[in-house]
C-alpha cells in the first residue's frame, strides 16, 4: 500500500511538473529581428493576404486568434531559401529592410536551405508539416463539384436539390460531389434533415447516388441555444465556457449567436462524430463541408477542457476532426499543412477585383503546405449578386470557370444554364472539357503532393527563380511544365503572357521563351502553354 501511495504521489508530482512547465512555456514570448537580404522577397502567414504578397514595407499582422477567414500558418518563407517558423502563433511586421517577429509561447526558428523559394518550401515542409501520404477523396479532383448554396440559399429542400442535380446532368455537366449547404438541418447542433423540407432524405440521397453524385452536408461547431440538444450538451460540459467557467460562452457569428462545441474535449468530439456517423448510416451521406472553426471565434476570454488551449489551438482541434472523413472541405485552418484536407479559398465577391485574387491566394495556400485546394465558387459566393439576372456579369462567370479549370478543384454553385446565354454557356462547358483533358495530370500531381507536400499549382517564382517573376500574380504553373494564363480582365481580346526561357507551345504554335508575348483571345480561350 505504501509503495502504491508513493507511486501515485510520484505520478501526480510528475503530472503537476509537466503542467507547470507547459503553463510557463505557454506564457513565454520570443522575438526575432531578421535583416532582409538585398533582392529578397517574403511570403507566408495568412492566405487571405496572398494577393498583396510578397510583403511590402509596412505590412503587419498578428496571427493569434486571427486567421482572416482562411488558412494560416506560423510560417514565413523567402525566395532566398530562408524559413521562419514557430510552433505558436506569431505576429510580424515589415519595416524597411527588417522583419520583426514575435511568438506567443514557442521559440522562433530561422533556417535556410539552398537559395530559392522552392528550396525554402521543401525545407519548411520536411521539418514542420511533412506530407501525410494521403489526399482527400479523389472525386473532389476528378470531376467538378456542385454546391447548392447560390441556387437555394437558406431554402435547402429535397425537391429543389434533386431538381438542381438533375439539371446538372441534363445540361451536359458530369456529376461529381454535390454539397448540400447550410439550413438542411433541423437547427445548428440538431444534425438531422428538417422534416418540413425533406420528406424522404434517404430516397433523395439514393437518387443523387443513382445520378452519379457523392453527397456532402454542411456542418459547423455551433449549437443553437435553448434547444434540447443545447441543454443536453451543457449538462455534459461539452461547450466552451465563459471566463468564469460557469456558463457556456455564446459567440456571435454570421448566422446569429450560438454555443460552441469544445473540440479539445474528447467527449464533445465523440458526440459530434456520432452525429455525423449516424447521418452516414441512416441516409448514406458520403462526407462533410466543415465550416467555421475560425480562430477569431475563440479570441475572447474563455475556459475550455484543455485549459491551456489558445484560439488557434481550438481551430487546430476542429481541423484535426476532419481527418476522420476523406470527403471533406475546410475554409479555416491552422497548422494543418501536409494533411489530406480539401482547402477552399474564402468567399469571393461577384466582381473583377476578386477574380484577380484567386491565383496569388491559391498559390500561397500551396506554399503554406495546403496543396489540395479549391478557389471558392465559380463566379463568387455572394448569393445576392445572383438573384437579379440583370446584375449578373456573364463574362465574369466564364472567366472564373476558366481560372478554376486548371486548379486542383473546380466548384460550381450558381447554375450556369440559368444565368448564361448560349454562347457563354458553351464557353463554360469548354472550360470543363479542357479540365477533363488535363485531369490525369492533375491527379498525378495530387498523388505526388500527398507524398512530397509540393504544391499542385505553383507561382512563377517557385518554378523559375531569380528572373524577376516574384511579382507575377496573373498566371501560374500546373506542375513544372504547364503554364496557365487565364483572362482576368473584362472585355479582354488580347493577353500578355510572360514566358520563361525554353520552348513553349500554345494552340499548335511554337514560342521561344525568355520574353513577353501577346496573344489574341476569345471568350472561349484559356491560354495554356506547354513546355517542351
Amino acid at each position: 500500500m505504501i509503495i502504491g501511495k508513493r507511486l501515485i504521489q510520484t505520478q501526480w508530482l510528475f503530472s503537476f511538473m509537466v503542467l507547470f512547465t507547459i503553463q510557463i512555456f505557454s506564457q513565454q514570448t520570443d522575438r526575432l529581428q531578421v535583416k532582409v537580404i538585398p533582392n529578397e522577397h517574403w511570403w507566408g502567414g495568412a492566405v487571405w493576404d496572398g494577393h498583396i504578397m510578397p510583403f511590402d514595407d509596412g505590412y503587419a499582422i498578428d496571427l493569434y486568434g486571427n486567421n482572416k477567414g482562411n488558412q494560416a500558418q506560423p510560417l514565413l518563407i523567402s525566395d532566398k531559401g530562408r524559413v521562419i517558423w514557430s510552433e505558436a502563433p506569431i505576429s510580424y511586421s515589415i519595416k524597411g529592410d527588417e522583419i520583426l517577429v514575435t511568438s506567443r509561447g514557442a521559440e522562433i526558428k530561422i533556417s535556410a536551405s539552398g537559395s530559392t523559394l522552392k528550396d525554402a518550401f521543401n525545407l519548411a515542409s520536411h521539418n514542420y508539416f511533412p506530407a501525410s501520404g494521403k489526399y482527400p477523396d479523389k472525386l473532389l479532383f476528378e470531376k467538378p463539384q456542385y454546391n447548392t448554396w447560390i441556387e437555394l440559399i437558406y431554402n435547402q429542400n429535397q425537391k429543389d436539390i434533386l431538381k438542381y442535380a438533375n439539371a446538372i446532368v441534363e445540361n451536359g455537366f458530369s456529376p461529381g460531389v454535390i454539397m448540400i449547404d447550410d439550413n438542411w438541418q433541423e437547427d445548428y447542433g440538431k444534425w438531422d434533415f428538417h422534416e418540413g423540407r425533406f420528406s424522404n432524405p434517404k430516397q433523395m440521397v439514393n437518387e443523387l447516388h443513382g445520378l452519379g453524385f457523392k453527397v456532402m452536408l454542411w456542418v459547423c461547431p455551433f449549437v443553437s441555444p435553448d434547444s434540447d440538444v443545447y441543454r443536453d450538451l451543457e449538462k455534459k460540459g461539452y461547450f466552451i465556457k465563459t471566463e468564469k467557467g460557469d456558463l457556456p460562452l455564446i459567440v456571435r457569428w454570421w448566422n446569429g449567436a450560438s454555443a460552441v462545441l469544445d473540440f479539445t474535449n474528447p467527449g464533445a468530439v465523440e458526440w459530434f462524430d456520432g452525429q455525423l456517423k449516424e447521418l452516414q448510416e441512416k441516409y448514406g451521406i458520403d462526407g462533410y463541408k466543415l465550416d467555421a472553426g475560425d480562430s477569431y471565434f475563440y479570441n475572447t476570454p474563455m475556459t475550455s477542457f484543455n485549459t491551456l488551449a489558445t484560439p488557434n489551438d481550438h481551430t487546430y482541434s476542429f481541423q484535426q476532426f476532419g481527418l476522420k472523413y476523406p470527403l471533406n472541405e475546410y475554409r479555416a485552418t491552422w497548422k494543418m499543412g501536409g494533411q489530406p484536407l480539401a482547402q477552399r479559398l474564402h468567399d469571393k465577391g461577384h466582381n473583377w477585383n476578386d477574380i484577380v485574387k484567386l491565383i496569388p491566394q491559391i498559390t500561397l495556400q500551396g506554399l503554406l503546405g495546403y496543396p489540395f485546394n479549391c478557389p471558392d465558387m465559380i463566379g463568387g459566393g455572394e448569393y445576392g449578386s445572383f438573384i437579379d439576372l440583370k446584375t449578373i456579369d456573364q463574362e465574369l462567370i466564364v472567366r472564373s470557370a476558366q481560372v478554376h479549370a486548371l486548379m486542383p478543384m473546380m466548384q460550381f454553385s450558381v447554375a450556369p444554364w440559368r444565368v448564361l446565354n448560349e454562347q457563354n454557356l458553351k464557353a463554360v462547358k469548354k472550360a470543363v472539357a479542357i479540365r477533363e483533358a488535363y485531369t490525369p495530370i492533375i491527379m498525378e500531381l495530387v498523388e505526388k503532393a500527398a507524398k512530397s507536400g509540393e504544391p499542385v499549382v505553383r507561382s512563377m517564382e517557385y518554378e523559375f527563380p531569380h528572373v524577376g517573376f516574384y511579382n507575377i500574380k496573373d498566371q501560374f504553373m500546373l506542375g513544372s511544365n504547364i503554364l496557365v494564363a487565364p483572362i482576368l480582365e473584362k472585355g479582354a481580346t488580347k493577353r500578355l503572357v510572360t514566358l520563361p526561357k525554353g520552348k513553349w507551345t500554345y494552340n499548335g504554335k511554337n514560342y521561344k521563351g525568355g520574353k513577353v508575348v501577346e496573344i489574341n483571345v476569345t471568350i472561349e480561350d484559356i491560354p495554356i502553354f506547354q513546355k517542351s
